[in-house]
């Protein structure tokens, strides 16, 4: 069909859409960055109930070197060398979130020497090896990314206690459910590394 016998009405609605094409399309790389971003910023403190539990479960000790991935405020680990005298590393991407974990630190009495407060990216862990207990309360795309370093990095016998959702190839050692007075319980999912099969 000829152009000038393309109505008008159709002639703009063509040019709109293909202008709201070409935005979108140029604008998919920032639309990506503010999710990651955002990923990044969410944050829930875990309730003191719950971080109990998941110390129960990974029957952590003085013995223990506690990794906590997207620590947050760093509670966690504070809470594990106060209870337990035990190391604890702590590592959160948001510098808010480091600097309301230096002043609790530092409120609660703790040997600083104890515990290790790390501003980085918790896929880039240099030490994670070191870790025989590791914590996380991460959205399911975190848990799925970081999956293949639990499976690689951590020596046998690390626990592993997750706040609410669970690695998607691993099969877990222990499910329970904290009841913590809200309008649902809290889901903890517990993992031990295993020797790697020999082939």
């Amino acid at each position: 069909m000829p152009v000038d016998a393309v109505p008008q009405d159709v002639r703009s609605r063509r040019r709109l859409y293909g202008v709201l094409i070409f935005v979108g399309l140029i604008s998919i790389p920032w639309i990506i960055q503010f999710i990651v971003q955002l990923r990044r910023e969410i944050y829930v403190p875990t309730e003191d109930a719950v971080i109990a539990k998941m110390f129960e479960l990974a029957k952590v000790t003085k013995d223990d070197v506690v990794f906590d991935l997207g620590c947050g405020d760093g509670r966690i680990i504070i809470e594990a060398a106060k209870k337990f005298g035990c190391q604890g590393v702590g590592v959160e991407f948001n510098p808010t979130r480091i600097a309301e974990a230096r002043v609790l630190l530092a409120k609660s009495g703790v040997n600083k020497d104890l515990v290790d407060i790390r501003l980085g990216d918790a896929f880039k862990v240099p030490d994670l090896e070191r870790a025989t207990v590791v914590t996380l309360y991460v959205l399911p795309a975190f848990m799925a990314e970081l999956e293949p370093q639990i499976k690689t990095r951590l020596k046998p016998g690390t626990r592993v206690v997750a706040h609410d959702y669970w690695f998607p190839n691993i099969e877990r050692d222990q499910f329970v459910e904290v009841d913590v007075g809200g309008p649902r319980p809290k889901y903890l999912y517990m993992w031990t590394v295993r020797e790697a099969k020999k082939k």
